[in-house]
């Protein structure tokens, strides 16, 4: 299920795809509609309809690339759609409307002292789908269209994925599975769109929704390299689910960030806090939208997230996985 949900190409706006294939899996087990915007909101009928309405999110959209130029002689310009570094798109591989091509910069033996102790600028890289000129690059490609990292979905060790897209695809393949299984509650599922570049979709399915409880399904960033320690890593791969108390955009419930952390230590559950407050996702959208959501986010460690080559845990899956199904109940109290 993983595979084939990072294998589609969705970055913000561009989503459809990977909406069809959730569609696709979840039509016979739930209603569901699809907003204006694109995301796919969905309801579960469980055993028992409860006082409080509970809302679970992920995120379907990538980031990514889209086409604004051509040259004369035939090479693609283009900007980033979503926070991506310049550094980890060199010499990478992407698909363009199913033609591949590189992105390139000057090689290193013309670069000016300045230039090779700085950052390249997205100005200064192109695409190279080995077009002869302008007229043969248009017969492929446009401004407008998107470009994707290509996928490589492989196995690192004995437990660690690498692949694209891992950011927010586990979280949209844990919901579809959850729609898939048998709820105690009615439960509502929202697939969003465009959060990399705004949180936009979220803000559009949450005010629809109207949830008393919300729970977003993410991925968060890792640095759990050589040479860092402590609380500088913020996560680790391998050491659970992460339950943050506060990012960049949102300060989470205390009482839902405390219930997580003991539902995960009274079944014995491996689990973590996010020791950095950095980044941010849909919850900071859904938390101020209409009357107000209680939020708590619960996010998978990535390595290299926003990148072709992110890695995850297996174990984190799993171990993911299992808060969820104990956990969920414990909402409706």
């Amino acid at each position: 299920m993983l595979e084939k949900l990072c294998s589609l190409n969705g970055t913000s706006g561009d989503e459809s795809a990977v909406a069809d294939f959730i569609i696709s899996e979840i039509k016979d087990y739930c209603e569901y509609n699809i907003d204006n915007l694109g995301s796919v909101i969905a309801f579960k009928k469980g055993k028992n309809t409860p006082d409080k309405k509970v809302m679970i999110c992920s995120h379907m959209d990538e980031v990514g690339f889209i086409i604004t130029d051509i040259t004369d002689d035939g090479y693609i310009k283009f900007s980033a759609v979503g926070g991506i570094d310049s550094k980890v798109v060199l010499n990478r591989t992407v698909m363009i409307n199913n033609v591949k091509g590189v992105i390139g910069l000057k090689a290193v033996h013309l670069l000016s002292d300045e230039e090779k102790n700085t950052a390249p600028s997205f100005k200064n890289l192109y695409i190279d789908i080995g077009a002869e000129s302008k007229e043969d690059a248009l017969k492929y490609v446009h401004p407008g269209d998107y470009a994707y990292f290509k996928n490589d979905f492989i196995k690192l060790g004995k437990n660690l994925i690498k692949s694209k897209a891992l950011d927010d695809r586990i979280g949209c393949m844990l919901m579809i599975e959850l729609i898939k299984s048998d709820l105690q509650y009615d439960t509502w599922f929202c697939f969003n769109v465009q959060e990399e570049v705004g949180l936009r979709g979220a803000a559009c399915t949450s005010y629809s929704v109207q949830s008393d409880i919300s729970v977003i399904l993410e991925a968060t960033t890792a640095a759990d390299l050589c040479g860092v320690t402590g609380g500088d890593r913020v996560c680790v791969l391998g050491d659970g689910p992460v339950v943050s108390f506060m990012d960049g955009r949102t300060i989470y419930d205390k009482n839902l960030y405390q219930l997580a952390m003991n539902t995960a230590k009274e079944n014995e559950i491996n689990i973590q806090t996010k020791t950095a407050i950095a980044g941010g996702n849909d919850a900071g959208a859904v938390q101020t939208s209409g009357k107000g959501s209680r939020v708590m986010a619960v996010s998978l460690s990535c390595r290299y997230i926003h990148s072709a080559s992110s890695v995850v845990n297996c174990n984190d899956i799993e171990d993911t996985r299992k808060l969820l199904k104990v956990l969920l109940p414990k909402l409706y109290d």
